[in-house]
């Protein structure tokens, strides 16, 4: 199988749509936060954070810790003024952890998917609103 075909099994085992997916500028695959969030949920993972380092407002560390099919794995979230333009380093640190952990577990990290969480280079774009299409409040 192509990887292309790989990654369309796991949006349908997960339960992904066209919503949760999206390509970066540089045309890698990024699954939005609530793609990460229905992975997580679907596949039943697990996760175990501590916070390694924090600086409020300037930089923060991540370890997520899961144990999911036999499969025990550890790795990291960072944030920092250097690569965060978000003054809650921590919470970015910990969505990027969650991230990490859960696209490894289930196999979309080996197939290139990164969590849009992960950059602030991977946010998805937004779409513009049609002239005939009036905004109310």
């Amino acid at each position: 199988m192509t990887k292309s075909e790989l990654l369309n099994e796991l949006y349908k085992k997960y339960g992904l749509d066209k919503e949760d997916t999206f390509r970066s500028p540089q045309g890698w695959t990024i699954i939005t936060r609530a793609g990460i969030d229905k992975i997580q949920a679907q596949a039943d993972i697990d996760i175990t954070f501590d916070c390694i380092e924090y600086t409020p407002g300037v930089s923060a560390a991540v370890k997520a810790s899961a144990e999911w099919n036999s499969r025990k794995l550890e790795t990291y979230g960072e944030a920092n003024e250097k690569n965060c333009r978000q003054s809650y380093v921590l919470a970015m640190a910990e969505k990027r952890a969650m991230s990490r952990i859960t696209l490894k577990l289930t196999g979309f990290y080996a197939l290139g998917a990164f969590g849009e969480d992960e950059s602030d280079d991977f946010k998805k774009p937004r779409q513009a609103t049609p002239d005939h299409v009036k905004m109310t409040l």
